[in-house]
């Protein structure tokens, strides 16, 4: 199996050295290219020190999906390639092999995402979202499992996933006009094609954010605009309110046991990402 791996970076900072070295470690052979948008802290010139090759962009010119798809036709002919984000840490050795592992198991599988473990010092609440989404037990999901998921059927995230390049190119590659989630984008395209997600739980890394409740906003604003621009993703598969107000209420639950302060500053995260998203709807 053929696997490459393609990052975008910008300005990606001193954890991005660790990162590089776990990559040099790790036990699955893959073509690897950073795609960067014009870093001035040195991040291209590290990563060419460690024999990755470097795609320059101009920063305006960054899309999530567009920028992507770009750097995709620049490293095939590929089978599956995986995208990481700058910001992730690797678990082990063997967190990329057991990535990938599924497309040599499951020719229905068309997507394969990771478990993401929280970092080192992250809050209660950062810790409690990644262990929403990221749950310990492995799952499989097709377009038939929409009435039991929801929305969340096609959930998918490409902080660490990997793409069956075939079927990446049958539902037309990334989005190019997405404000973002163009992960959910072509999980939810794989699905009405036909093709299954699979959520390897096996596979980690360390990935999650401290977002103050202004961050919070505006990226909700973005989710908004994506969830309106895309109505087919919430007519098809549902409504993201659900399973947010699930979360929602099971966090709170858990941050009063924990420590009951940081419900005080998690209401107003939640209020931020509700009224931004709401905005970002209207927008």
């Amino acid at each position: 199996m053929n696997c490459g791996l393609i990052i975008p970076s910008l300005n990606a900072g001193s954890q991005f050295k660790k990162l590089l070295s776990q990559l040099a470690a790790q036990t699955l052979p893959t073509k690897k290219l950073i795609v960067d948008s014009e870093s001035t802290d040195g991040t291209a010139d590290l990563a060419k020190s460690f024999g990755l090759e470097v795609l320059t962009i101009p920063r305006r010119t960054f899309n999530h999906g567009a920028t992507r798809q770009f750097a995709l036709e620049k490293i095939l002919p590929l089978d599956v390639v995986i995208f990481l984000t700058q910001d992730v840490l690797l678990h082990d050795d063997e967190s990329l092999a057991k990535l990938v592992k599924i497309f040599s198991e499951d020719s229905t599988v068309g997507l394969s995402y990771g478990r993401q473990l929280p970092h080192e010092g992250a809050t209660n609440e950062a810790a409690i979202l990644r262990a929403f989404n990221y749950p310990p037990e492995s799952q499989l999901r097709s377009f038939d499992d929409r009435k039991k998921f929801g929305i969340k059927t096609a959930f998918a995230s490409n902080s660490f996933a990997a793409y069956r390049v075939a079927a990446l190119q049958r539902v037309g590659g990334f989005p190019s006009n997405v404000p973002l989630c163009e992960d959910m984008y072509v999980a939810a395209k794989m699905l009405l094609d036909g093709w299954k997600i699979f959520y390897a739980a096996t596979a980690q890394v360390y990935h999650s954010h401290n977002y103050t409740a202004a961050q919070e906003f505006r990226r909700y604003v973005q989710i908004g605009k994506f969830h309106a621009q895309e109505s087919w993703i919430r007519e098809t598969f549902g409504s993201a309110e659900g399973a947010g107000k699930k979360f929602v209420l099971m966090k709170l639950s858990m941050l009063a046991k924990k420590n009951p302060l940081d419900c005080v500053g998690a209401i107003f995260r939640d209020a931020a990402k509700f009224f931004g998203y709401r905005f970002g709807r209207l927008a």
